[in-house]
């Protein structure tokens, strides 16, 4: 939501998953929409991907202020309706996939495992790709589908 106002981002210096240098300056990125933004980060210790992000988020609204300036531009929230926000993550939603032409829900045992296969090796590729949502969202079908085995 582009409104968040907060970000809190626990274990952040746990390396992994959604704790690269990258991930987190995504993750940071989502109060950067709002005037009053702020991003907490809750760690033991600042850890190389932490340093890094917070470096470079600086570096970045530095040269953002500079240009607001020169420009004469005052920053504003970016504000839209829940109305916006619910109709453009329908559109995101894709449908369910079939495995060979068939719905999970349909899938032998066999066939639902070799399904969990495919599912997993979009996963790794998702994540590999910094596309962390989707990875996400096949986590959570892998589990839901692993369930049913």
């Amino acid at each position: 939501l582009p409104e968040v106002s907060l970000v809190a981002i626990l274990d952040a210096d746990k390396e992994g998953f959604l704790r690269t240098e990258t991930s987190l300056i995504q993750t940071c990125g989502r109060a950067a929409r709002n005037v009053r933004g702020r991003v907490i980060m809750y760690a033991d210790r600042i850890s190389d991907a932490m340093d890094k992000a917070i470096t470079e988020t600086r570096r970045r609204r530095e040269i953002q202020e500079a240009y607001n300036k020169e420009h004469g531009i005052v920053p504003k929230t970016v504000e839209k309706s829940i109305r916006d926000v619910i109709e453009a993550t329908k559109a995101a939603e894709e449908p369910e996939e079939y495995y060979h032409g068939k719905s999970p829900l349909e899938l032998t045992k066999k066939e639902l495992a070799d399904y969990i296969k495919l599912l997993e090796k979009q996963m790794k590729q998702a994540a590999a790709d910094l596309q962390f949502e989707r990875a996400a969202q096949l986590r959570d079908r892998i589990f839901e589908y692993k369930v049913r085995l």
